[in-house]
């Protein structure tokens, strides 16, 4: 959270889409070269905003799926593996809140 002046709490709203981060900030909280980076764009694995002159702008969720690649290619999956695998994964979100919205319309709760 936050601290005002005062000394009182405020939640600040934290948009964890919004393409903030620049490639060399990302290669080196990571720990990552950039090129390694740059493989992820172009193998469409993480797909990073663009600023205005076209420099790559990760947002906080694109460093959480970075995390989740580096975890998955440290366990010997291939960036083939690993575009597959994220997909799957985006589907089974995807279908579990389509689940969830039909339980809510049909009067269903969770036990």
């Amino acid at each position: 959270m936050a601290e005002t002046r005062d000394g009182g709490d405020t939640a600040a709203p934290v948009d964890l889409d919004t393409p903030f981060y620049t490639i060399g900030q990302v290669a080196e909280v990571l720990g990552m070269q950039p090129a390694a980076l740059r493989r992820l764009d172009d193998e469409q694995i993480v797909s990073p905003g663009r600023s205005h002159g076209g420099q790559r702008r990760y947002s906080m969720r694109e460093l959480e799926r970075i995390r989740e690649v580096i975890s998955l290619t440290d366990e010997g999956v291939t960036l083939a593996g690993v575009r597959h695998i994220l997909a799957l994964r985006r589907r089974v979100e995807m279908l579990e809140l389509e689940l969830t919205a039909f339980k809510h319309a049909r009067g269903e709760t969770d036990a």
